[in-house]
């Protein structure tokens, strides 16, 4: 079976789905990973069990958002060269992939230790949780180097054409993640720890499975321990790209913690009720995310060759398939959700707060694909410094705005979920404009006819 898909050639709309797809199970199996964790600590130990792990969910995002974007630097590097034909630069623009990746994953491992658990003391986290967040948070970084190969190690597989072999990795390390969580939790009773634990193991199995692929390529892109290295150009194309998509990560993740911070504000069955909805609104954003990362990856190839009308057609189909499954999935969640909130517990009040937050939010995910796409097609590009200044003014600014005035004067758990879809829509204008009018520029560069 063929394991990559010719970007340059053919028709696009198919070849984006299949591309998509694969990418969008990763992260969606990634997050019934987590959705496990939270069920059977919700299930098998008390909902503040489920409060810990859940609540740590933006600080760990706030944490790893700068370097998951490097990862996004890294694809867009190694499709570029394909695009342009130079494949005697692979080799080396890999093992630099490679080294960032674990340079990433040591800084992570001694930020989770150092510094993760004293910032839960100013995210308001109750008391009655504090203890046991500390104690997920420090194992959980543990898992930071495995983490980091394995986001990079898949960039790579993907700037290629193969969205495959990552999810075949992630869904073996998953079932080791479940394996586990079922025997430390309900047979030795390890609680908060016992999850962490399967989850750092599930971390090393996805990223030894990760380097096991790429050691087995045959061609540019085989991987030696023997030939790491740090070239310049390559790093510095990574972290033009990746460092302002990260940044972007990273100031929503701060601006999500003050939302965590609001959340936290109404105590342990809130906090457990709207980790539940979380995981609705994740699963279905990240149908949207497959698509905006298929679209930095085709656009990048197909800009670095020159066709102009295919990069068109990739932001234009990307953003109607990527729309349209994100509506069916969120839809699907919304009209069952008294169903699919029994997965993580029983309890009505919990179970209130998470209906607030699959309708408000899960429902309208949708919205977020007019701004993740467009901005996926600008970083493909080499454009990634201002979708990322417009997302974190349209987004993370406003949030902060909203939570300082109308949460203030409203307090509500409704109001609070109300800045989302509010801001995507802002945040949408801003991004399509801008999209519109930098590959009217960049078109009119390589000739005429944009």
């Amino acid at each position: 079976m063929k394991k990559e898909i010719d970007m340059l050639h053919g028709s696009l709309w198919d070849k984006l789905v299949l591309f998509a797809l694969p990418m969008a199970a990763t992260s969606i199996l990634q997050q019934l990973f987590t959705a496990t964790d939270l069920a059977v600590v919700g299930h098998f130990e008390s909902s503040t069990a489920m409060a810990a792990v859940g609540s740590n969910a933006p600080l760990i995002n706030l944490l790893i958002g700068l370097f998951i974007g490097l990862s996004v630097g890294a694809n867009v590097l190694i499709a570029s060269i394909i695009g342009k034909g130079k494949r005697e630069e692979i080799p080396d623009a890999v093992h630099t992939v490679i080294s960032v990746a674990l340079i990433s994953g040591a800084i992570l491992l001694a930020a989770g230790e150092l510094v993760a658990p004293r910032m839960l003391l100013f995210m308001n986290t109750p008391v009655k949780v504090l203890p046991l967040a500390q104690l997920y948070l420090r194992i959980y970084f543990l898992g930071m180097p495995f983490f980091m190969l394995y986001n990079f190690g898949s960039a790579i597989l993907r700037s290629k054409g193969d969205s495959t072999r990552p999810l075949l990795s992630l869904a073996s390390a998953g079932l080791i993640n479940v394996a586990g969580d079922l025997v430390l939790v309900i047979i030795f009773r390890m609680g908060v720890a016992g999850v962490a634990i399967a989850t750092i193991s599930s971390m090393g199995v996805n990223a030894w499975m990760t380097l096991h692929f790429l050691k087995k390529e045959e061609n540019e892109f085989h991987f030696t321990w023997k030939r790491l290295c740090l070239r310049g150009i390559f790093l510095r194309k990574i972290l033009a790209i990746g460092v302002p998509a990260g940044l972007q990560g990273v100031i929503f993740s701060l601006s999500n913690v003050v939302i965590q911070s609001a959340i936290n504000s109404f105590g342990p069955t809130c906090v457990a009720g709207m980790t539940a909805g979380q995981n609705f609104e994740y699963i279905t954003y990240f149908v949207i995310n497959a698509f905006a990362q298929t679209a930095v990856t085709f656009t990048s190839q197909n800009f670095a060759a020159g066709d102009k009308e295919r990069c068109k057609k990739v932001c234009r189909l990307s953003m109607i398939e990527g729309m349209l499954g994100a509506a069916i999935v969120g839809s699907t969640f919304a009209l069952g959700r008294h169903t699919f909130i029994r997965i993580f517990t029983n309890d009505p009040a919990v179970m209130s707060y998470a209906y607030v937050r699959i309708l408000f939010v899960a429902m309208l995910e949708l919205m977020t694909g007019v701004y993740e796409i467009t901005g996926g097609c600008l970083r493909g590009m080499g454009h990634s410094l201002m979708p990322t200044i417009l997302t974190m003014l349209g987004c993370c600014g406003f949030r902060l705005v909203w939570i300082a005035t109308a949460f203030q004067k409203w307090r509500s758990v409704r109001t609070l979920m109300a800045v989302y879809p509010i801001t995507w829509a802002i945040t949408g204008t801003a991004v399509t404009i801008l999209y519109l009018r930098v590959r009217k520029k960049e078109f009119a560069r390589m000739g005429a006819g944009a």
